[in-house]
């Protein structure tokens, strides 16, 4: 099979909580609003038909969270996919209120967690939401507040299972004394791993690991740069070397690459195909330390 007609079943899976078994690579849904993540995007019609191309070519992990619009891309999601077909797995977060575009505001009051669940479960058209992660810790709440009514929800039947979102191992230790925690949300990419030892963590602790920018390349993509010479050796361009490269790093791994745009998406899915050897594994490795 050709890069260009991998399938997502290409990166691998993961079983997210031990039970939820996805294709590692997935796809994220921010970018299906307008600018400054708020509102309606350019072309609706357009992001329906990149949701319902992921699902086509093997997609089965889709993170959300209400803040993306708010609500926009939860309700693209409901439109393009609704009925989701058996082994679709959606993932959303609450934790942030928005005030307008990009203006983000960490809010972990419970009433409030549980108000934004309810609504995830009415946009997205579902009677359980398989992984509601807290998208931020709010350093006015008490964490057992914040944690304590995820695991409500989750008793209650309204939540499968309980992931975080940007946080230090000593969060998710503290978070995992509460509640079972089955995934965590960094910012990680090729030019940026100010979360490995975070990333080491989870692997070693059967958490999922989900980068988010995980297309983050800076000057390493440069034309004739380490990254854009590699690209070439496997007849590939610099992101989806870049996403091979997060996939081989970890197989706790779960990269989440959003875009507004068909082709695009065919593009990233396609890296799943990418099999880096370890000399240029290393290489690539090398690049940001």
């Amino acid at each position: 099979m050709s890069i260009a007609q991998s399938n997502a079943a290409a990166s691998g899976t993961y079983a997210v909580g031990g039970d939820l078994t996805v294709n590692r690579l997935g796809y994220g849904t921010m970018q299906l609003t307008g600018p400054g993540v708020w509102g309606d995007p350019k072309d609706p019609d357009e992001a329906v038909r990149v949701l319902r191309r992921a699902a086509e070519l093997g997609v089965n992990f889709i993170d959300t969270a209400d803040a993306y619009g708010p609500f926009t891309a939860d309700l693209l999601l409901r439109k393009a996919l609704h009925p989701y077909k058996d082994g679709i797995v959606i993932a959303t977060k609450a934790g942030f209120t928005r005030s307008g575009p990009n203006a983000w505001k960490p809010v972990g009051r419970p009433e409030y967690l549980r108000q934004q669940t309810e609504l995830s479960l009415r946009h997205l058209g579902v009677e359980r939401i398989d992984l509601m992660q807290l998208h931020r810790i709010d350093p006015k709440v008490p964490l057992e507040e914040q944690i304590g009514e995820l695991a409500l929800l989750q008793q209650e039947g309204k939540i499968r299972h309980i992931g975080l979102s940007q946080v230090g191992v000593d969060e998710l230790k503290a978070a995992g004394a509460i509640a079972k925690i089955v995934s965590v949300q960094n910012l990680y990419n090729l030019s940026n791993r100010e979360s490995e030892e975070v990333l080491n963590y989870a692997e070693a602790n059967g958490i999922a690991f989900i980068p988010w920018f995980p297309l983050a390349t800076g000057a390493l993509a440069k034309e004739g740069g380490p990254l854009d010479a590699i690209a070439k050796k496997y007849g590939a361009q610099p992101s989806q070397i870049a996403l091979a490269w997060l996939l081989k790093r970890s197989p706790a791994m779960l990269p989440i690459p959003g875009t507004s745009s068909v082709a695009h998406v065919e593009e990233n899915i396609a890296a799943a195909g990418v099999a880096l050897s370890e000399e240029d594994f290393a290489a690539l490795s090398a690049l940001a330390k």
